[in-house]
């Protein structure tokens, strides 16, 4: 598994903002993906970064301290990666958060973290945790919500092309990502009860204009709430998550020959409070939305966007979306996993900027 990793490091999720020979440096000393000695390595090279910003902060170069702080923050990332489920990649994370919290200070729109409680239930977290950047020069300008899947965090969230646009965005965790205060669960959609209502009361951003984009499990949670909150939404993205056949077990079973270099199934059991992939194949069937009933309600407005040749969540399941209920936008790119092209994203920026201004 291990050489399977390595062979990510050209461009591809989690080394696409890391330099690639201080990744080659750090794999040269790992024999194993042992949590505790793969978030050394990388923690190592992620140390080194968090020094040259603080020396730079010292002397008075913000330019260099910031590009410091987010390379501290990238290799923590890639440290705590695919998600803090050990006792050294948790630390990564924190890590990772401080680092990025220290380059956010350079942001322009700068990030303002905000916590909206949260009323779970026992064992739950008591608060969301979210970013939020507003454009400058604009009032009340709509809002995109953004989260990321099992292993792309808030603090990962590519955010500028929404801001050049003159759009607000709150990027947050989805259920068991992050710091959400909850794991993933049969309706753990709840979490965005409160963020819903803090949207609408908040005064600088318009929150009865509201967007979501949820990126690969993520889009599960943004189907979703496309359908049980549509009066809450202007529009959905699906970019790249799983609806209805990721949850069999056959499928199930053929991911885990597929690109995902690391613990797939068991990253996914973690997310939703599992205790290991063998729970995760027997509960994942109660997921999907086509049992739920949901496929054939009424929905806001929903893109689906993935790869055709997604070997994580089957491009399958967003032909599914398109043969249920109202209909719906879909743009299918060349390629695997969520089909990141240069094109990708400004096909979601754009779709998404149209239907907030209708």
């Amino acid at each position: 598994m291990i050489d399977r990793a390595h062979g990510r490091v050209a461009n591809r999720n989690p080394f696409e903002f890391t330099d690639a020979a201080e990744v080659e440096r750090a794999f040269a000393g790992l024999r194993s993906l042992d949590p505790a000695e793969w978030a050394a390595a990388f923690g190592a090279v992620a140390t080194e970064h968090a020094e040259r910003a603080r020396a730079a902060e010292g002397r008075g170069d913000p330019a260099t301290a910031k590009t410091e702080w987010l390379a501290a923050y990238n290799f923590e990332r890639v440290a705590r990666y695919p998600a803090p489920s050990s006792p050294a990649k948790a630390a990564a994370y924190a890590r990772e958060r401080a680092h990025y919290a220290n380059a956010a200070r350079f942001f322009d729109p700068p990030v303002e973290i905000v916590r909206i409680p949260f009323r779970g239930r026992p064992g739950e977290g008591a608060e969301v945790v979210a970013h939020l950047r507003v454009p400058r020069g604009r009032a009340r300008p709509p809002l995109v919500m953004h989260w990321g899947g099992i292993d792309s965090y808030k603090e990962d969230r590519r955010v500028e092309p929404y801001l050049e646009r003159g759009l607000a965005v709150l990027a947050l965790d989805m259920p068991g990502a992050g710091e959400a205060p909850l794991r993933g669960s049969l309706d753990a959609e709840r979490l965005w009860d409160p963020v819903f209502d803090w949207a609408v009361g908040r005064g600088d951003v318009d929150g009865t204009r509201v967007a979501i984009v949820g990126g690969s499990t993520g889009g599960y949670w943004a189907t979703k709430l496309a359908h049980t909150h549509r009066e809450r939404i202007r529009a959905a993205v699906n970019h790249g998550g799983p609806v209805h056949e990721a949850f069999t077990e056959r499928w199930i079973e053929r991911s885990q020959r597929g690109d995902y270099p690391f613990e797939l199934v068991e990253t996914l059991a973690w997310a939703f409070g599992l205790g290991g992939p063998e729970e995760y194949v027997a509960f994942a069937p109660r997921l999907s939305l086509l049992e739920q009933g949901l496929l054939d309600r009424p929905c806001a407005a929903l893109l689906c966007v993935n790869g055709v040749d997604d070997t994580v969540f089957p491009i399958a399941d967003h032909e599914l979306l398109l043969r249920h209920g109202e209909p719906k936008a879909a743009r299918f790119f060349p390629g695997g996993h969520m089909g990141n092209t240069p094109q990708t994203t400004p096909t979601i920026v754009g779709w998404v900027d149209r239907e907030l201004r209708r």
